[in-house]
């Protein structure tokens, strides 16, 4: 029985009989204990005596079969691979010719991940700019947790062009709401023309009080980004540049988070635009005890494998096809 072993070698035929027997009727039949004990002429405490003897003795084995489209396997494998504390992994197409298919199928796994991610006096930050993210906040509707948390705001600049602010506050605004905490907004644009327009505008008292709250980031909840700007991102005015992303591939960049570049190990690289940028710091964003990035495509493939490299995550939601991709590499 356990552990390959004869059980009739140290217990009588008899009692290993009678313990398949009840084990039978308890987990086969479905029979409540205390009908067992009526039936064979047993105490009900002598039956769940034997229940237990059967589980410790290898008579009864608890198997935990995956219904299909769960991949628990593979969630803990890469969970393992990359130091993460949670992996999340959804079978969903890459498909160039429908973009807003894998976007809305990451959107609802990470709800249903969110609805237990967060927990009361949290400060949550999210990202500005994220489609993927705005997807998400929009499949967790009706599963508002009053109390999760205390604030949510704004990792990025959000102002810029108005169909992309409006967006960007909504996703802001949305989760705030379902999570029964104050939103939090940052009055300013992501991207600003010069240092010295970044520090006059991180001297406002409103954006000096998001910086406070970057301070205090329990959980952030990211997109991760290729170099080359999201839509949104470019339709919002903040992208980055063509000139500083050429230079930005050419120091290596192969991805961000919040605007936050790093190279393929996952090490941060800077060609300027962190003395421009609104926005959480590096060391802000990676301070937060949960970073959970919400990501998947081939086109990010890079991006989340640098990422995860540089340990800027510890919880990923992303689709079976990137996961094993990601478990095949050396």
């Amino acid at each position: 029985m356990a552990n390959g072993t004869d059980l009739t070698a140290t217990v009588s035929v008899d009692r290993v009989r009678l313990l398949v027997r009840v084990a039978r009727m308890y987990h086969e039949r479905g029979m409540r204990q205390s009908e067992i004990a009526d039936q064979l002429g047993l105490s009900q405490a002598g039956v769940s005596r034997l229940l237990r003897t059967a589980v410790k003795q290898g008579v009864v084995r608890t198997v935990v079969v995956a219904p299909p489209g769960i991949h628990s396997d593979t969630e803990d494998a890469l969970a393992q691979r990359y130091g993460l504390t949670d992996a999340v992994i959804v079978e969903a197409a890459d498909v160039p010719e429908r973009p807003g298919l894998l976007p809305r199928a990451l959107g609802a796994a990470a709800a249903g991940y969110l609805e237990t991610a967060f927990r009361p006096g949290d400060v949550i930050g999210v990202s500005t700019w994220s489609e993927t993210l705005l997807a998400a906040v929009d499949a967790m509707e009706g599963r508002s947790r009053a109390g999760a948390a205390t604030t949510v705001v704004q990792l990025m600049g959000g102002m810029g062009d108005a169909q992309g602010q409006v967006r960007a506050t909504r996703l802001t605004a949305r989760l705030a709401e379902l999570t029964g905490a104050v939103p939090l907004f940052v009055r300013a644009p992501g991207l600003v023309g010069s240092a010295q327009a970044r520090l006059s505008l991180v001297r406002d008292p409103a954006v000096a009080e998001v910086d406070r709250a970057w301070q205090q980031v329990s959980v952030v909840l990211v997109g991760v980004g290729s170099v080359e700007p999201s839509p949104l991102l470019r339709l919002s005015g903040n992208a980055v540049a063509d000139e500083e992303l050429r230079r930005l591939r050419e120091t290596g960049a192969v991805g961000d988070i919040c605007q936050r570049f790093f190279d393929a190990d996952g090490v941060h690289v800077d060609v300027g635009l962190g003395e421009r940028t609104i926005g959480i710091s590096v060391d802000q964003l990676r301070g937060a005890p949960r970073r959970i990035a919400v990501a998947g495509g081939a086109r990010k493939y890079a991006a989340i494998r640098a990422a995860l490299r540089g340990r800027w995550l510890t919880a990923l939601v992303t689709d079976l096809g990137t996961a094993e991709r990601l478990l095949a590499e050396e």
